[in-house]
């Protein structure tokens, strides 16, 4: 072929893909632009995300690699101090420069997606960064997956907003980093794209632009997170066999006591927060007081281990392949659960998704004990009831069943546990439902816009309008 005949074939190959390409673009009526910065939210959030859980590592090594050097009163003195001076200047940071970066944060995206809460992510990323690194470091029991999605959900703002983009691509843009968020604090894209669909589907506004946005910022996040730290799930486990169909009427009534736990831990959630709001009555030194104290126990606690402290994630896979005895099982699942709301309730940056994970397996651990005990003629395996038990406290409490039994399946990657897992987190919730509950999120952002509608309302001189203590 001559040069002049390969130039021309050469520029109608190049014209066809042209065509092929507008065509593809003319029909998908989706914009580029949006894609594209759909796909830069995920890479941030996955790079910041991803950085988040190391720091806060990294903090709590180079605490123990310190306090080694120590032993006796002096060890434990600057345990308390150590971790106090981390939860003080969290809490310091949060009530000085973002009220709203404190606790969870998915509340706040909650709100922000309604339009009901202000998004500040010039204040938000950095307070949420750093102060939440601090309070996980000081070994209070509180989750990094809450503060990733409020780090998340604020970078897809930021990024909205540094572009100008019009309300609806700045909503969806919210939403696919809040997935994003979780997806790499977890290592679980599905489970991030369900969160958003499911969990968040009252706020969520469906449209094949947002749930493209969604899926693009996750595959990036994932990415990215897995480029950072690594390609292995969260929990190292053994595959276990699926459950053999004579247990299924176990997984049920494990199912509903699940439910009746994350009923009343939902209860005790709104309850604890308003002993804390009474005790220290907006003043801020009073709340750096009060958590410098906390932090400074649990900094205490975390020198003996046992899962008495921290988000238990690193804690999880042992109760699970290695359970301890029925009756030990029982005292720490009953200090987590007080240690929890003690923690997570006081306001300071942190979630309560790890714990209540931890919370779950602890009561699968302890009934699939309990039900081989009971039923010594059936095929029970301990295991698989503390996986299944982790995914229904979780739909119980925060009423997202299906994205439960995802985040269970993505971080244990046992696939073949999916169909007890449908029956107790069916169960769960369904027992969770007709209690009357609330899903925990919800219930945290009704009482945010109550608060704050009080605040203004007293700021205004309105009689009888004070903030309820």
């Amino acid at each position: 072929m001559s040069p002049a005949r390969q130039r021309q074939h050469t520029k109608r190959r190049r014209r066809r893909l042209r065509n092929v390409i507008r065509r593809f673009v003319k029909r998908d009526h989706t914009s580029p632009k949006i894609l594209a910065l759909a796909a830069l939210t995920g890479s941030l959030a996955g790079a910041i995300c991803a950085a988040f859980e190391f720091v806060a590592d990294y903090l709590i090594e180079r605490r123990f690699d310190f306090l080694d050097q120590f032993e006796g009163w002096t060890l434990w003195l600057l345990a308390f101090a150590i971790s106090a001076l981390f939860g003080g200047i969290a809490m310091y940071l949060t009530h000085r420069f973002a009220p709203e970066a404190g606790g969870s944060g998915i509340p706040e995206i909650e709100g922000a997606l309604d339009d009901l809460r202000p998004v500040r992510w010039w204040r938000v990323i950095p307070v949420k960064f750093f102060g939440g690194s601090l309070s996980l470091s000081s070994g209070m029991i509180l989750g990094r997956e809450g503060p990733s999605v409020q780090i998340g959900g604020n970078v897809g703002r930021m990024v909205a907003d540094l572009f100008k983009l019009p309300k609806d691509a700045g909503h969806a843009l919210l939403a696919a980093g809040s997935a994003a968020g979780l997806s790499a604090a977890f290592n679980a894209p599905l489970a991030g794209i369900l969160f958003v669909l499911e969990e968040m589907r009252p706020q969520f506004r469906y449209s094949f632009l947002s749930v493209k946005a969604v899926s693009t910022a996750v595959i990036l996040a994932t990415v990215t997170r897995q480029l950072l730290l690594g390609t292995q799930p969260v929990f190292h486990l053994p595959h276990f066999a699926t459950p053999h169909l004579s247990t299924g009427g176990l997984y049920v009534l494990l199912g509903c006591l699940m439910g009746v736990i994350g009923y009343g831990f939902n209860r005790a959630v709104n309850r604890v927060q308003d002993t804390y709001l009474a005790l220290h009555r907006n003043q801020r030194s009073r709340v750096v007081a009060l958590l410098m104290m906390v932090a400074g126990g649990f900094g205490v606690l975390s020198l003996y281990g046992q899962g008495f402290s921290g988000s238990g994630m690193h804690e999880i896979p042992v109760w699970i392949t290695s359970p301890l005895p029925y009756e030990a099982l029982l005292l720490l699942l009953l200090w987590r659960l007080a240690g929890t709301l003690l923690c997570f309730c006081s306001g300071i940056p942190g979630g309560v998704f790890a714990p209540s994970l931890a919370l779950g397996t602890l009561c699968g651990a302890m009934l699939g004990q309990l039900f081989s005990q009971l039923f010594p003629g059936l095929p029970i395996e301990t295991g698989t009831f503390a996986i299944a038990g982790m995914g229904a406290l979780f739909a119980a409490s925060v009423r997202a069943p299906v994205t439960g039994i995802v985040l269970v399946t993505e971080m244990t990657n046992n696939y073949g546990l999916i169909l007890p897992m449908m029956i107790t987190t069916l169960c769960a919730t369904l027992v969770a439902q007709m209690l009357g509950g609330r899903p925990i999120y919800s219930q945290i952002l009704e009482r945010t816009l109550r608060l704050a509608r009080q605040k203004t309302a007293a700021e205004a001189g309105q009689p009888g309008a004070a903030v309820n203590t």
